[in-house]
């Protein structure tokens, strides 16, 4: 029997596009063998970080063998920000209000501990068969994962600019598409589909047949 990878986009803070999304794909695998993975950005701007954390976290607890989580660059500048003064603002300016607003704290100090133990000790980067999930993306010139985790968690350019062959399909977010349409190109796909900014929460289905997705799930916010 076929196992099935779904891999989440960006969340952040969509809790209830998050469950329902979970839901779709219940339904969808039909008892197929399945794995889920999360490109990171679970928190910030959106209304329930702290619901979408505790949803992550309980899946991690009772079925993490089926689920990878990778961190996003959201999930970097709230760690910075509890562990680097000077990361404070940055942070704040960039949604982190939503989520303080969400456990209902002002102070990134009062953040729950075992959220920002769960968030410390996500991967960057997770690879399959036939492909590599990286939050961001990875710097071209170079085949297989990119050393750098800064560039994994932050990079726009030039990787989504050049046409540029990993070795395998690598699957992304980060870079917000506000159509609601995933960004499928011949060596990589973009996943996240600006379900924060009013459009859609993606999920999509790969097999171990073949490096692209096969098809895609989607809910909107």
């Amino acid at each position: 029997m076929t196992r099935l990878t779904y891999t989440i986009g960006d969340i952040h803070g969509c809790a209830d596009a998050l469950e329902r999304l979970l839901a779709e794909i219940a339904h969808h695998c039909g008892g197929r063998d399945y794995r889920l993975v999360f490109l990171g950005d679970y928190i910030d701007r959106g209304p329930d970080s702290a619901g979408v954390l505790r949803i992550l976290q309980d899946l991690d607890r009772t079925g993490g063998e089926k689920a990878t989580f990778l961190m996003g660059n959201h999930e970097r500048m709230l760690l910075d920000a509890y562990e680097k003064p000077f990361g404070v603002t940055a942070w704040l300016e960039n949604g982190g209000r939503s989520t303080l607003a969400s456990f209902g704290i002002r102070d990134p100090e009062e953040l729950p501990r075992d959220a920002l133990n769960w968030m410390s000790g996500l991967d960057t980067v997770h690879e399959d068969e036939r492909r590599y999930f990286v939050h961001a993306g990875f710097r071209p010139g170079r085949p297989g994962i990119d050393p750098d985790v800064e560039a994994r968690l932050w990079i726009r350019k030039p990787f989504l600019t050049e046409d540029f062959d990993f070795g395998k399909h690598v699957v992304h977010g980060h870079t917000p598409q506000k159509t609601g349409r995933p960004d499928v190109h011949p060596f990589r796909t973009n996943v996240d589909t600006a379900c924060v900014f009013g459009c859609l929460l993606t999920a999509a289905v790969f097999t171990p047949e073949a490096g692209p997705a096969v098809e895609f799930l989607q809910v909107s916010m």
